[in-house]
């Protein structure tokens, strides 16, 4: 019993970190994006923490959060299981995008053509992080519903 409270209680706390991590990414995304309202470019250190910050809360799902959900969800029930199995692949695809915008832009080789596609880059970003979010809570919903 004392274990299970124990698990609870770490899982919470990684996924706690886990979504202050993603606040700070949506900050600093609106802040991009900002920028190109007012047709000034970011400057690349701007990009970089964006780009740092975005690669961590990826990785943080994927190695710490997810690996903590599926842990929960195996032990808890067949709910969060079907959930898990409809919900990974959704959130991969989202990964993908994530990474090509990080190898496109993280890289000190930005130049005037490679920023004339960040506009049409950062909306094909905006909805996967929207999607992946959205994504990300129904998972946090079920292990708070379900268990």
């Amino acid at each position: 019993m004392l274990d299970s409270v124990a698990q609870d209680s770490r899982t919470a706390s990684v996924v706690a970190r886990w979504l202050a991590e993603r606040n700070e990414l949506l900050v600093l995304y609106c802040r991009l994006t900002g920028k190109r309202k007012d047709q000034v470019l970011p400057d690349k250190s701007q990009i970089n923490q964006f780009c740092d910050i975005l690669i961590d809360y990826v990785s943080a799902g994927h190695f710490e959060v997810y690996e903590q959900v599926v842990s929960l969800c195996d032990k808890k029930g067949p709910q969060s299981l079907q959930l898990l199995e409809e919900v990974f692949p959704r959130i991969s695809k989202t990964t993908d995008i994530v990474v090509d915008f990080n190898d496109k832009y993280s890289d000190d080789q930005a130049n005037e053509e490679l920023m004339s596609q960040l506009d049409k880059d950062l909306s094909k970003l905006g909805e996967a992080i929207a999607s992946r979010v959205e994504l990300e809570d129904q998972l946090i919903d079920t292990l708070a519903e379900f268990h």
